[in-house]
């Protein structure tokens, strides 16, 4: 039985057989069962309920011997709830329809007649996967919460977050450092967005971006006549940032001689135009940002130590996407959700696709995965986004061919659940059975199937 903390697995039956629905009903006495006959019945309970899972005979009344009624249903249901994972259960005769209905969004297909041991596999793993979905949209949604823009499951990253909330309400300087396309200009908004000056502006200035004889005038701002082409007076982002926040960007990149004039701000708060005279009080917030290695830079003499402990009043360290996780999965679905924007049917990852997320080292981090998901978008075919569509190369486990045939598949995670049930119940076979969700005689049958099955007297001798 399922904790408080945890929903029950809610399964929506939809077959217009009575035999079948008895049979369906007893099959999945694991979850909570719900039958319907027709499509109003389905979309009824589907509305009340909310089912995770949902197995759908495609030949509905009023066109039992068809599949109008059944692929009808099908649109309706990922209309209502799209979360919601579709088995179609179909005849032989059915298969093409049953192929097409999971180009249209259905999870997987299965072939009647209906098999103890299979057909409940193929229903747990749909329900894992819309559990795990459901937790990552419920941490998406809570880090959306907190953070806007951060998109994390990784505790490395999640540490980072609690670290910003902490922070963001301390009138403090921050240096934010990290591989390029990390997320640090992102976190320095966060940082302004839960701060005091919240309300103020905020104000970015790339440091790297900018010419050396530019960058003073960009920073300070210039009075007119200050040098060629200075026909106007210009504030400077230090000035336009009062009462705000204040990024450099790429800090490491500063020259040498405007880090003393850096320095100086930061001492007196107080700046000066170029080619003026009058001293201006400036209100701001520093947070600065690089990806070079600030002590390398201080032991060569390209960065004033000085200035260092100026900015860096409190230090946050960014972890490359290559180290969280399963991010790059769930930031991919995140930038999929983002860029088909209120679309119904939205592309979704192919196994292929997420092994190859999960293997590639994003030397560009969270940059380069928004970039290969746009590219993917294109080329995607199907509402299907591949590895190939990402640019990417799926990773071939030890003997594993890169795409195997579905029943093929299923057997082998089929045959490697088994071994663990049995290795974590020391081959109790009771053990075991209650593990898997299944009785002893389905257990006995799958374990012959897979020539599994140990002889009479071991059997016996185990479960003692």
């Amino acid at each position: 039985m399922a904790s408080a903390e945890t929903p029950a697995r809610t399964l929506l039956v939809v077959e217009d057989d009575p035999g079948l629905q008895r049979q369906l009903k007893w099959l999945f006495e694991g979850c909570r069962v719900l039958v319907a006959g027709n499509r109003v019945q389905a979309l009824s309970l589907l509305q009340a309920e909310r089912p995770q899972v949902v197995t759908l005979d495609l030949g509905l009344p009023p066109d039992a011997d068809g599949a109008s009624e059944g692929l009808k249903t099908l649109g309706d249901i990922l209309d209502a709830a799209p979360a919601t994972k579709v088995i179609i259960v179909s005849g032989n005769r059915d298969r093409d329809k049953a192929l097409a209905a999971v180009s249209l969004g259905a999870y997987d297909f299965y072939e009647k007649p209906i098999d103890a041991a299979t057909l409940p596999l193929i229903v747990d793993r749909a329900f894992r996967l819309a559990e795990l979905e459901a937790e990552n949209r419920r941490l998406r949604q809570a880090g959306a919460g907190r953070l806007d823009g951060v998109v994390t499951a990784s505790p490395s990253m999640a540490k980072v977050c609690r670290t910003v909330e902490k922070v963001a309400p301390a009138d403090v300087s921050v240096l934010l450092l990290g591989e390029s396309g990390t997320g640090k200009e992102v976190l320095a908004k966060a940082l302004h967005a839960h701060g005091p000056r919240r309300d103020g502006p905020f104000v970015a200035l790339n440091c790297a971006a900018i010419p050396e004889g530019l960058l003073e005038s960009e920073l300070f701002g210039h009075e007119r006549g200050a040098f060629t082409g200075a026909v106007r007076q210009v504030k400077g982002k230090v000035e336009l940032a009062h009462k705000g926040t204040l990024l450099l960007d790429e800090i490491g990149d500063m020259p040498m001689a405007l880090q003393v004039k850096l320095l100086r701000f930061l001492q007196e708060r107080r700046i000066e135009r170029v080619g003026g005279r009058d001293s201006i009080p400036v209100d701001v917030r520093v947070v600065a940002a690089t990806n070079k290695d600030i002590q390398a830079l201080i032991a060569d003499g390209r960065f004033r130590e000085d200035l260092y402990y100026r900015i860096a009043e409190v230090t946050i360290d960014i972890p490359p996407l290559r180290e969280r996780e399963e991010d790059s999965v769930l930031l991919a679905r995140f930038f999929i959700d983002r860029q088909s924007g209120g679309a119904r049917k939205r592309p979704r990852l192919s196994a292929d696709a997420m092994a190859a997320l999960r293997a590639h080292p994003f030397p560009g981090n969270v940059r380069e995965l928004e970039s290969r998901i746009k590219r993917a978008l294109i080329l995607a075919e199907e509402g299907v986004v591949t590895a190939s569509d990402l640019g990417l190369s799926a990773p071939a486990g030890p003997g594993d061919t890169p795409c195997l045939p579905l029943r093929e598949a299923r057997d082998r995670a089929e045959r490697q659940v088994l071994l663990q049930a049995l290795e974590v119940s020391g081959d109790n076979l009771s053990a075991a059975a209650r593990l898997l969700g299944v009785s002893r005689p389905t257990l006995y049958d799958l374990l012959r199937q897979h020539d599994l099955a140990r002889p009479t007297q071991d059997l016996t001798a185990a479960e003692a």
